[in-house]
């Protein structure tokens, strides 16, 4: 692909995913300040989580290998297609205030399948069109995207649950999906045509390639280990910052409403560093310093007094750099050491090895936070972070992850 051409593709992706992050992440937010409010329960939260995850970890896998055979660009279109509908007849699960969790739980599961072949495409798709050595700055680009709809996402979600019935805030959602759906009619993406058929045997073979990938590169293989368990305790964080802001804090909707903004303030910090700066040392080093990092931020919040709400503002900024910036080159280190014809099966396998025990670490956090107290849930998944950044250097196998390309780069420079 022509060097500039690859950048105009991409701005219409950027576009129309940026759009539909901020309704997303508007209507993210609103369900979330609904269901804390009509419920406060760690356990509503955690049960409506592992609907909204268990569908994609199960199929996952299998939906990164049809993902490698099919046009990407059809398989996202499709996918945001098939989520709008289900956000769409959610809308009649909450209709005139009816509380109707088992349908919510259903619909949720059935987003979840959508989203099972929608996020592995969209990773898959920038090595197919970004060259390599701009993966980096792609993924800050995507980091940033995320970060603008974490911060204005959160504050449109709370003017929208604020002035209109939650079922209403859905139709956000549905129009966000629809203008991302357009924007990838403008756009080329190129098409790997398979060379032999999807029979079931031959997607059972695929599936194993996929995990071989994986699996024979020592430090890939405990970059996704170490990054599995950490997913444990900061997945089940993550959907509890809302009751960690009102029953620890004793906040409400606008302090809620500031947690939100001001991680999302930190995810643009961390992203806008990546893509603004080249990076001249390995990226496996922030990885590991991140792990550290973010795990500080929980623990230190867990530990604060109710009355130290403003530094569990900053912590949060600090929490959301941290993130940002693992996500943004955990995503570059396995565009850089797997094959573009792979990365469907790859990116599936890892969000569901991710998510399963991450699931686990939803159920044991729902009752650690209703029995003994939501800041506890922080302080162990903290922890957990802090523990597996230590080993992370201590593993050599891991450390010698892209020691070759920094070598090459060297010798460039």
């Amino acid at each position: 692909m022509e060097k500039n051409h690859w950048f105009k593709t991409y701005i219409y992706i950027w576009i129309g995913q940026f759009v539909s992050l901020i309704s997303s992440s508007a209507v993210n937010f609103a369900v979330i300040i609904w269901l804390s409010l009509e419920f406060k329960s760690a356990e509503v939260l955690a049960v409506a989580a592992i609907a909204a995850l268990l569908p994609q970890a199960i199929i996952g896998p299998f939906a990164g290998v049809y993902i490698d055979r099919w046009d990407k660009k059809k398989v996202m279109i499709y996918a945001d297609a098939f989520i709008a509908t289900c956000t769409l007849l959610m809308t009649f699960a909450l209709r005139d205030g009816q509380v109707q969790l088992n349908w919510m739980y259903l619909l949720m599961a059935c987003r979840s399948i959508g989203s099972a072949f929608h996020q592995p495409a969209l990773q898959a798709v920038a090595p197919l069109i970004v060259p390599q050595d701009q993966l980096l700055r792609v993924s800050g680009v995507n980091q940033i995207l995320h970060s603008v709809s974490a911060i204005a996402g959160p504050a449109l979600g709370a003017l929208a649950i604020a002035a209109l019935p939650i079922h209403q805030v859905l139709y956000l959602d549905i129009i966000g999906a629809a203008f991302a759906i357009v924007s990838l009619m403008f756009i080329s993406i190129p098409y790997i045509k398979p060379e032999s058929l999807a029979t079931i045997r031959q997607v059972w073979r695929d599936l194993k390639l996929g995990f071989l990938a994986i699996h024979q590169n020592k430090g890939l293989n405990r970059m996704f280990l170490y990054s599995i368990l950490a997913m444990m305790g900061v997945l089940p964080v993550a959907i509890m910052f809302p009751l960690m802001t009102i029953g620890h804090f004793g906040g409400d909707k606008l302090e809620m409403s500031i947690i939100e903004v001001v991680w999302g303030v930190g995810m643009l910090v961390g992203g806008s560093a990546l893509s603004a700066f080249k990076v001249s040392f390995r990226k496996i080093l922030l990885i590991n310093v991140m792990h550290i990092v973010l795990g500080l931020t929980f623990v230190l919040s867990g530990i604060l007094p109710p009355s130290s709400f403003i530094l569990f503002v900053v912590l949060t900024g600090f929490g959301g750099a941290s993130m940002s910036i693992f996500n943004a080159v955990f995503m570059t280190i396995i565009q850089e050491e797997i094959a573009a014809d792979m990365l469907g099966r790859v990116f599936s396998l890892y969000f569901s090895f991710a998510i399963i025990p991450s699931l686990i670490g939803l159920l044991f956090a729902g009752n650690i936070a209703d029995h003994i107290g939501v800041a506890n849930a922080f302080i162990i998944a903290g922890l957990l972070c802090i523990v597996l950044g230590v080993v992370s250097f201590m593993t050599p196998s891991l450390m010698k992850l892209g020691l070759k390309e920094q070598v090459l780069m060297d010798e460039e420079n």
